[in-house]
Protein backbone atom coordinates (compact mmCIF):
# COMPACT_ATOMS: atom_id res chain seq x y z
CA UNK A 1 0.00 0.00 0.00
CA UNK A 2 1.34 3.42 -1.11
CA UNK A 3 1.63 6.01 1.73
CA UNK A 4 0.19 9.46 1.52
CA UNK A 5 -0.98 12.03 3.36
CA UNK A 6 -4.63 12.56 5.01
CA UNK A 7 -5.79 15.48 6.53
CA UNK A 8 -7.70 15.51 9.52
CA UNK A 9 -11.08 15.08 8.33
CA UNK A 10 -9.93 11.92 6.45
CA UNK A 11 -8.89 10.75 9.88
CA UNK A 12 -11.76 11.93 11.46
CA UNK A 13 -14.15 9.50 8.95
CA UNK A 14 -11.67 6.85 9.02
CA UNK A 15 -11.68 6.69 13.07
CA UNK A 16 -15.13 7.57 13.80
CA UNK A 17 -16.17 4.32 10.88
CA UNK A 18 -13.28 1.80 12.74
CA UNK A 19 -15.06 3.20 16.32
CA UNK A 20 -18.60 2.03 15.51
CA UNK A 21 -16.75 -1.32 14.74
CA UNK A 22 -14.57 -1.73 17.49
CA UNK A 23 -13.41 -0.29 20.54
CA UNK A 24 -10.79 2.61 19.65
CA UNK A 25 -7.20 2.11 21.86
CA UNK A 26 -6.94 5.42 24.49
CA UNK A 27 -4.62 7.52 21.78
CA UNK A 28 -7.07 6.42 19.12
CA UNK A 29 -9.94 8.39 20.43
CA UNK A 30 -7.88 10.98 21.62
CA UNK A 31 -6.93 11.70 17.67
CA UNK A 32 -10.66 10.96 16.95
CA UNK A 33 -11.62 13.69 19.63
CA UNK A 34 -9.37 15.94 18.05
CA UNK A 35 -9.91 16.01 14.52
CA UNK A 36 -13.81 15.92 15.10
CA UNK A 37 -12.83 18.75 16.96
CA UNK A 38 -10.61 20.96 14.51
CA UNK A 39 -11.55 19.72 11.03
CA UNK A 40 -14.54 22.10 9.38
CA UNK A 41 -14.52 20.26 6.15
CA UNK A 42 -15.43 17.27 5.15
CA UNK A 43 -13.09 14.80 3.97
CA UNK A 44 -13.86 14.86 -0.09
CA UNK A 45 -14.14 18.96 0.18
CA UNK A 46 -10.50 18.79 2.09
CA UNK A 47 -8.94 16.47 -0.84
CA UNK A 48 -10.23 19.05 -3.28
CA UNK A 49 -8.55 21.74 -1.53
CA UNK A 50 -5.25 19.72 -0.97
CA UNK A 51 -5.53 19.27 -4.47
CA UNK A 52 -6.15 22.54 -6.00
CA UNK A 53 -3.64 23.98 -3.97
CA UNK A 54 -0.92 21.77 -4.73
CA UNK A 55 -1.17 23.75 -8.50
CA UNK A 56 0.05 27.13 -6.80
CA UNK A 57 3.86 27.31 -7.62
CA UNK A 58 5.51 26.67 -4.39
CA UNK A 59 3.23 24.69 -2.25
CA UNK A 60 4.09 21.34 -1.55
CA UNK A 61 1.85 18.21 -0.91
CA UNK A 62 2.74 18.17 2.68
CA UNK A 63 2.08 22.24 2.89
CA UNK A 64 -1.16 21.90 0.74
CA UNK A 65 -2.51 19.33 3.10
CA UNK A 66 -1.61 21.64 6.07
CA UNK A 67 -3.66 24.58 3.99
CA UNK A 68 -6.32 21.78 3.97
CA UNK A 69 -6.38 21.70 8.33
CA UNK A 70 -5.69 25.31 9.04
CA UNK A 71 -7.76 26.83 6.50
CA UNK A 72 -5.74 29.79 6.54
CA UNK A 73 -7.88 32.98 6.39
CA UNK A 74 -5.17 35.59 7.20
CA UNK A 75 -1.62 36.62 5.69
CA UNK A 76 0.42 35.39 9.29
CA UNK A 77 -2.02 32.20 9.27
CA UNK A 78 -0.45 31.78 5.95
CA UNK A 79 2.87 32.73 7.11
CA UNK A 80 2.59 29.76 10.27
CA UNK A 81 2.31 27.18 7.58
CA UNK A 82 4.93 28.19 5.58
CA UNK A 83 7.21 29.76 8.41
CA UNK A 84 10.17 26.31 8.23
CA UNK A 85 10.05 26.33 4.16
CA UNK A 86 11.71 27.68 1.49
CA UNK A 87 9.44 29.80 -0.35
CA UNK A 88 9.08 33.27 -1.13
CA UNK A 89 6.01 34.52 1.01
CA UNK A 90 4.95 37.40 -1.40
CA UNK A 91 1.63 38.93 -1.10
CA UNK A 92 0.59 37.51 -4.21
CA UNK A 93 1.57 33.83 -2.73
CA UNK A 94 -0.28 34.86 0.13
CA UNK A 95 -3.74 35.77 -1.94
CA UNK A 96 -3.63 32.65 -3.86
CA UNK A 97 -3.86 31.05 -0.46
CA UNK A 98 -5.94 32.43 1.07
CA UNK A 99 -8.34 32.87 -2.27
CA UNK A 100 -8.43 29.41 -2.60
CA UNK A 101 -9.19 28.61 1.05
CA UNK A 102 -12.15 30.95 0.73
CA UNK A 103 -13.81 29.15 -2.05
CA UNK A 104 -13.85 25.67 0.18
CA UNK A 105 -15.74 27.88 3.76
Amino acid sequence: MAERYVTLAEVRDLLTEENASRELLAPQKAAMEHAVKISALGADKARELMEEAVKIPGVTEYTALKIADMLPRHPEDVRAIFSKERVTLDQAFIGAIIGTVGKYL
